[in-house]
C-alpha cells in the first residue's frame, strides 16, 4: 500500500477500485481486508467460482459492502467461446441479479463472443477491461475495431482504458502508438462510458503509474476535456454503483 499510496498521490488520484488478479477466494478476502484498512481502496472486484452449482448461495455468503463485483480471467481460457458456456452465463446472471458489476477480461480473439454473452446474460452493469486488449505492439486493427464497435452497442457496457501500455512494445512504446485505439473507443463508447484504470502494478512492465495516468489525461485534455472528471472517476461511480458517490 505504501507504493500505491505514493503513486496515486503523484497522479492526484484520490481513490481506486482493486481488481482481482488470482482466481482464488483467498485473494478476494485479502483485497477486502486491505480495502477495510485503506482510505484509498474504495472497493473491490473479486473472484468467485462462477460455474459453481451453488453460486447463488456463495454470493450471499460472500456479501460485503466493499465488494462491488466479480471478474474471471477469461483471457487465459483456451476456448474462444468460453463466455457462452451455460454454467458461466448462469453464474454471471447471479452476479448481476445481486446488483453487482461484472468485469469482462477478454483478449481480442475472444471479443466476438461479447455481444452474444451480454444478450444471454441480460440486464446488468458490465465493464470491458483493457479495451479487450488490442494487438498494439504489432499494429493490429481489424477485426478488433469492428468487434469492439459491436460490443459498444450494448448500452450498459463501459470500457476501461487501462492495460494498453502492456499491449504495446514494453520498451519502446510511444503515445502515438496508442492514440488511434483510444480515439476509436472514444468514438464507439462516448466519453460517458470510458473509465480510466492504471492496471498497476502490471503496468510497471511497460510504464510507471504516472505515465499511464498522463497518457490518458493528455488524450482526454485534447479530445474531450469536459469529461475529464467523468473518465477519471464519475463513470466508475456509475458502473460500479458506488454509494455514497465520491465527489
Amino acid at each position: 500500500m505504501a507504493d500505491l499510496d505514493a503513486a496515486m498521490a503523484l497522479a492526484n488520484i484520490d481513490g481506486a477500485i482493486a481488481v482481482q488478479a488470482r482466481q482464488t477466494e483467498e485473494e478476494t478476502e485479502f483485497l477486502l481486508e486491505t480495502a477495510a484498512k485503506s482510505d484509498r481502496i474504495i472497493g473491490v472486484v473479486g473472484w468467485i467460482d462462477l460455474r459453481a452449482p451453488d453460486i447463488e448461495e456463495r454470493l450471499k455468503a460472500g456479501s460485503n459492502p466493499l465488494l462491488l463485483g466479480y471478474r474471471h480471467v477469461v483471457q487465459d481460457e483456451p476456448d474462444a467461446d468460453f463466455l457462452l458456456a451455460d454454467d458461466f452465463v448462469r453464474g454471471v446472471r447471479a452476479v448481476v441479479a445481486n446488483s453487482l458489476t461484472y468485469d469482462l477480461l477478454v483478449n481480442h480473439a475472444q471479443l466476438p463472443a461479447v455481444p452474444a454473452f451480454l444478450e444471454r446474460v441480460g440486464p446488468g452493469r458490465f465493464v470491458l477491461d483493457h479495451a479487450a486488449k488490442p494487438a498494439i505492439a504489432s499494429g493490429g486493427w481489424q477485426p478488433w475495431a469492428d468487434q469492439i464497435a459491436a460490443a459498444a452497442r450494448h448500452p450498459h457496457l463501459w470500457c476501461k482504458v487501462s492495460g494498453l501500455v502492456t499491449e504495446a512494445d514494453h520498451r519502446s512504446w510511444r503515445p502515438s502508438d496508442i492514440e488511434r485505439y483510444l480515439a476509436h473507443v472514444l468514438e464507439q463508447f462516448g466519453p460517458e462510458r470510458l473509465i480510466w484504470g492504471s492496471d498497476w502494478p502490471v503496468c510497471l512492465l511497460a510504464a510507471p503509474y504516472s505515465a499511464v495516468h498522463d497518457l490518458i489525461a493528455d488524450f482526454v485534455t485534447r479530445q474531450c476535456p469536459a469529461f475529464s472528471s467523468a473518465i477519471f472517476g464519475g463513470n466508475a461511480v456509475d458502473a460500479y454503483a458506488l454509494k455514497p458517490a465520491l465527489p
